[in-house]
């Protein structure tokens, strides 16, 4: 317990409430989280058959349980959105504007779960993940949608879940064989655009546009709102093919889960020792995560483990790789441009 800096025995909201509100969170003197100055992530590590669901989504409750029992079994990615759209409303309206986005990595490949066909109907196709010229990952041609409410966020993951990549094993009958990305982006308005808007439609020399006497041929203030990353990650589970008897295909999905797995504990390493080169591109997870995991970001890594000897092995393992995280030290973030431009 001395190497993590908590350990949770109660209720999904009790871990939430702990480790997950802090970061994304907003104080009285300026942003701290999502809303403000940086991205945020929330992944939940572990060995196949940990738990990682679960803290993650949470559990379904039988319709008869109290609300009570329902609201302490709610998952991280459900009470995250909640947070969010409560702060959200404690902001100007139109000040802020979310979309969801949900991608699973699948034997290292990419794929977009809300894209559909031609037909309208739901068909993860494959995306890239390319580096642009500031050094940021991006998913091009990627689906967002957009959402309004908690309720949208949880509506739209429930709707795709049934499209991720499951396979039973000895281990874990549900055992995911794909990393789950669920990623709400967050587009701010200047502060200042907002206040000069409401002086420009409520002053009294406010006139519409459209009946100027002498329209200006160009734009006389502009705004260029920008952009936070909430991302909730569902990681498959590190396995052991003695322990979980796969075969068959099924080997190459292990292959590919525990190599992902490697690369992000690599990454991690390597940001923990300050070296010159990180690897990022040794996966499509950490190339995928790149933003989220080394830079302007805040990183929270909920450790899964079982709690049986039979696994004793696999909950070291996975404790060493917080303790990687956490030795991770990062520079102070930097504020993220909202000022005006005039065009």
């Amino acid at each position: 317990e001395d190497s993590q800096d908590a350990v949770f025995r109660g209720s999904q909201a009790t871990a939430y409430i702990s480790a997950g509100r802090a970061s994304i969170k907003t104080n009285k003197l300026h942003e701290t989280g999502a809303l403000g100055d940086y991205n945020v992530c929330i992944m939940a590590y572990g060995q196949t058959g940990s738990g990682k669901t679960h803290t993650m989504m949470g559990s379904q409750s039988p319709a008869e349980s109290s609300t009570t029992q329902q609201e302490a079994q709610r998952g991280l990615i459900p009470q995250a959105a909640a947070e969010l759209f409560r702060l959200i409303s404690e902001k100007p309206a139109e000040s802020h504007t979310v979309e969801v986005s949900v991608m699973e990595v699948y034997n290292n490949e990419v794929f977009d779960l809300l894209a559909q066909d031609e037909q309208g109907n739901t068909a993860g196709e494959r995306r890239d993940v390319i580096t642009t010229s500031s050094g940021t990952s991006q998913v091009p041609s990627l689906t967002h949608e957009p959402v309004c409410s908690a309720s949208d966020v949880m509506r739209i993951i429930s709707s795709i879940l049934r499209f991720r990549a499951h396979c039973p094993t000895l281990v874990h009958t549900e055992s995911s064989r794909s990393h789950l990305i669920v990623t709400l982006t967050i587009s701010s308005k200047s502060p200042n655009a907002l206040a000069l808007g409401e002086t420009q439609l409520t002053g009294p020399l406010a006139r519409s546009p459209a009946h100027s006497p002498c329209p200006s041929p160009r734009h006389s203030i502009a705004q260029t709102p920008f952009r936070t990353k909430l991302q909730l990650v569902d990681l498959a589970g590190s396995e052991c093919v003695g322990m979980s008897g796969v075969t068959g295909a099924a080997l190459w999905e292990v292959s590919c889960i525990n190599r992902s797995l490697s690369a992000l504990s690599d990454v991690l390493g390597a940001l923990a020792e300050q070296r010159p080169h990180i690897p990022y591109r040794n996966s499509k997870l950490t190339h995928l995560l790149q933003d989220v995991i080394g830079g302007d970001a805040k990183l929270l890594v909920m450790l899964c483990v079982s709690p049986t000897q039979r696994f004793v092995t696999e909950s070291l393992q996975s404790l060493g790789l917080g303790t990687r995280a956490r030795q991770v030290q990062k520079e102070p973030p930097r504020r993220k441009n909202n000022t005006l431009k005039v065009k």
